[in-house]
Formats: C-alpha cells, structure tokens, sequence
C-alpha cells in the first residue's frame, strides 16, 4: 500500500526529547515500512526516517527562530501533499483541522487521527467536515455532539523493547512527574502530593513558551533541589531511567488528556501510574492492578501507600499486551482497509447509477 503520512513541523520526528505526537508518527511509519508499505513521511527536513522523507522547511520550526508565519510552512506542506495525492492509496493527517479543506478535493482518501482536543473554534470546522474519516486515539476523546464520522479507536503505541524494566524502585525512593510543565498536566498538582506525602519529588520536562509564567509563578518557587527537583528535559534513555527507578509516576491531570504517553511509558519501565480519573486514563490504567485511578488530592496521596501492593511486572505486560507499536499499527492498517474498501463500494455504486441512467 502507498501511504502518505503527515507529520507537523513544529517539533522533529521522532522528537529528541517531549512530543507525544511526533513519536506516535515515527513509530508508526517505521513499522509501516517495516511490514512492506511504501511509506512518504512529510515531516520536518532534520526528521530520521526509514521512509521517503519529504519537507519544505529543513528543520523543526521551533528551532528556527527566523520564522515568524508558522502557518505558511503548513500550508506549503499540505499543498505539495495534495498535488501528489495519486502517488498514494491513503493519506494519513495527523495535522488536526489542517488537512480537513485538502481532503475533498483529491480522490484519494483521507484519514485523521485527533491527536488533541476540541475546543469552541476547531469545533467548527471538524464539524463542517464531519463526514470524513477520524481515528480516536481514545474512546474518552470523542465528542459524540459534534457527529464525527469515527471510524475506529486506536490507541497510541510505543516500541516496548527499547524501554529497560525496572523490577524494583531505587532507594532512597522517589515519586516522578514527566511532562510539559503546564496547568493542564497539572504539574502543580504533582508538587502538592509531593508536599502533602513528604515525598521526594523528581520532575523533568519542557516548558513552552504559553506556560513560562506558570512556571515562573507556580512551579519555580517550590523548586528546592532536595524534595522538589526540576530536571529540564529527558531524552528517551533518561525518561526511562527517571521513571523506571521511580516508586511511582504521578499523573495528576486537570483536563480530559486524549492519551498521555506518559503512563504507558512509565508502566512499561515498571512503575505503576497514580492519575487523576479524567479524559483517557481509565482506558490506559488497569485500577488496583497497573495504578490509580484518583478523584482528589486526597486520594492520590493515599494511593502512595497502597502502590507496593501492585506487581512492576504486571504493568509491564499490561503495556506489551495493549499498547505497543504493533498493536497500533495493527489498528491503522485495519482502518486504512476499512476507509478503502467503503471508498472503492462507494465509487462502484457511483459507476453503476451512471451507467443505469444512461442505459435509460
């Protein structure tokens, strides 16, 4: 199969340290190509890829602080896919609203994942394309007002055998928050269980420049080097190590989180995920088994105590088992076929009433 997969240009694919969406893009397109797909990537120019690489700007936009008009690199991308539409069978938009006025112009189909959220503007536009294909990576994520045509749930994978297992915490023990440093992830929240336990807090992750005030204001002042320690970004060996040593991740949430790449990425290293119930966690988190799933502080602080009582194994092969990249690529290909079969009945029937008017 001829698949276009387009990847945005914001961060690079696969992304050196934090990008949840970028990951999932390399991921995928690596085990396409793997399994015999001929597989163009529109990313990024410094992306790394097995696949046909194709870019109209030669690194990751964040990293050009030349660019004033992001949207301009975006619409040149999505111009220079939709001119070559019939080189492929499918594209693959992971572009959000981007591609949605592309898409009906070619014969070629489209599909969407919904990587993020809904929000009062881009709900307008999914809902003048309501018809088109979308892809869920979480059943939480959908919005069943808008009427999307949503094909499928996929979940998110991640390649398990690069993840070291950690069958037991490192002493002295530590909880870990991984993640942009922002409210919505509730990095504030994770300092407050920290406080509130008398645990040992590490954090790592970026801080974008919409959330410097936040950290500035929210997270800089309780930063302390020994209960509280920020550790800027990690790369993915250093994410696995932070997490993998840690008695528990923390994943204290104050939206409704479409995946979170994080839990998976922590439970595979063995380290059990103590979140707040919202958005998709209770289809990520095996309660009692894998983590917990918390409705208040209160809880999440109790949950600390009962983490010892869970198997690092068992979050494991809970990973393994439900979302790695196969398992993903698995669902993607069953809804490409899915997309092409229901694209082919359609043109077929198209075919047929014209011949039936005609022979009229």
């Amino acid at each position: 199969m001829r698949i276009a997969q387009i990847a945005p240009l914001w961060e690079r694919v696969p992304p050196p340290t934090y990008g949840g969406t970028e990951l999932v893009v390399s991921l995928l397109t690596e085990e396409l190509v793997r399994r015999g797909h001929e597989v163009t990537l529109f990313a990024s120019g410094d992306s790394i890829s097995s696949a046909k690489l194709e870019s109209v700007h030669e690194r990751a936009l964040r990293l050009d602080s030349s660019i004033k008009e992001y949207g301009i690199y975006e619409m040149l991308q999505l111009s220079q896919v939709y001119q070559r539409a019939g080189e492929f069978d499918i594209i693959h938009s992971h572009m959000g609203c981007s591609a949605l006025p592309y898409a009906p112009l070619v014969k070629t189909p489209t599909v969407h994942t919904l990587h993020g959220i809904f929000t009062p503007d881009n709900e307008k536009m999914f809902t003048h394309a309501r018809n088109q294909p979308y892809i869920s990576i979480s059943n939480a994520q959908r919005k069943p007002k808008l009427g999307l045509n949503c094909v499928a749930t996929v979940y998110n994978g991640i390649d398990t055998s690069t993840y070291q297992f950690f069958p037991k915490p490192s002493e002295p023990p530590y909880l870990v928050f991984l993640g942009r440093i922002s409210p919505e992830k509730g990095t504030h929240l994770a300092i407050e269980i920290a406080k509130r336990s008398g645990w040992h807090l590490k954090i790592a992750g970026k801080v974008d420049a919409v959330d410097v005030d936040y950290y500035e204001s929210e997270i800089k002042p309780h930063i302390d080097g020994k209960q509280i320690e920020y550790l800027g970004e990690a790369n993915h060996a250093q994410k696995n190590v932070l997490m993998g040593n840690a008695f528990a991740t923390l994943f204290p949430i104050t939206w409704r989180e479409p995946f979170g790449l994080v839990m998976i990425e922590s439970m595979v290293s063995g380290t059990p995920v103590i979140a707040m119930e919202l958005g998709s966690t209770s289809e990520v988190i095996v309660q009692g088994e894998t983590g917990f799933l918390c409705h208040s502080l209160e809880e999440c602080v109790a949950a600390i105590d009962q983490v010892p009582n869970l198997s690092r194994q068992a979050c494991r092969e809970h990973v393994i088992k439900h979302f790695s990249a196969e398992r993903m690529a698995d669902g993607y290909e069953a809804v490409y076929q899915k997309v092409l079969a229901e694209r082919f009945a359609q043109n077929g029937r198209s075919r047929g009433a014209v011949q039936l008017s005609q022979g009229a």
